[in-house]
């Protein structure tokens, strides 16, 4: 049985500064603030009563924090990736074990390349980005596997930022929000709010009511405040250098539907 509120995360490493990076340019990464951030990050988990669950350390893989590229939870089933990025593959290896012990189904993508930060799901439909870390063999292996559990997938472009959930995400409504010079359609999506500013696009749902975002998005986080959102705000700034966002921090499970 899978663990109600489950947050599944892995601590920066100590490479963390060499990551990758493909849209923005590389800049210094201060690692013990890294770090500190990952920590504060985590416990905003434990102060809305999520369970913390760690992947073993992956030292020698800069990205590896970055933990939700690795799997994408869909209701009891976890879909193990196949990163679209060759230096990030080891990251997987320690993951299935994690999945299976938090109570998932665990099956592994069996073609093409899929991250988990191009998966967005809304309810029963699932939204993947194809176009840069994902292609078109990974997206529709996915979806083949996840339409067993009830989920139908819809490819969208994503060309202009790192990952789908790079460019939009959900609020707990289903509202899409997203920061449209990132988008590549916006019309892809059936309720689309804009929203003023490139960090203000990544939020995590914590319940119905709460959502986990960047402190570099003030404006967005009046905006959602004003339609009667509990907005928590943290500190990633610099994750954010390596084109990482609140969402690929973590891969969340709530009573086998995942957030």
């Amino acid at each position: 049985m899978v663990t109600p509120r489950t947050a599944i995360v892995r601590r920066p490493g100590p490479r963390l500064a060499e990551g990758l990076v493909t849209h923005i340019d590389r800049t210094q990464i201060d690692l013990a603030l890294a770090r500190s951030q990952w920590d504060r990050y985590v416990e905003v988990f434990r102060e809305r009563g999520w369970r913390i669950v760690e992947v073993p350390g992956a030292d020698d893989c800069p990205d590896a924090v970055f933990v939700e590229d690795t799997a994408v939870v869909a209701g009891d089933m976890a879909v193990v990736c196949r990163p679209g990025a060759p230096e990030r593959v080891p990251e997987v290896v320690a993951v299935p074990d994690v999945l299976s012990a938090v109570g998932l189904d665990v099956v592994h993508l069996p073609d093409g390349c899929l991250d988990g930060g191009d998966v967005l799901k809304v309810a029963d439909t699932v939204y993947v980005g194809v176009g840069g870390r994902t292609d078109t063999a990974g997206a529709s292996a996915f979806g083949e596997l996840v339409s067993s559990r009830g989920f139908c997938t819809v490819q969208v472009p994503t060309t202009r930022v790192l990952h789908l959930k790079s460019a939009v995400t959900a609020l707990p409504d289903g509202t899409i929000i997203g920061y449209p010079p990132d988008v590549d359609s916006v019309d892809a999506f059936e309720r689309f709010l804009a929203v003023p500013e490139p960090d203000g696009a990544h939020v995590v749902v914590l319940d119905d009511h709460s959502v986990l975002m960047a402190a570099s998005a003030p404006d967005t986080a009046d905006l959602l405040r004003s339609r009667g959102l509990d907005v928590v705000m943290v500190d990633i700034s610099e994750f954010i250098r390596l084109e990482g966002c609140v969402t690929c921090l973590s891969i969340r499970v709530r009573g086998g539907n995942p957030l």
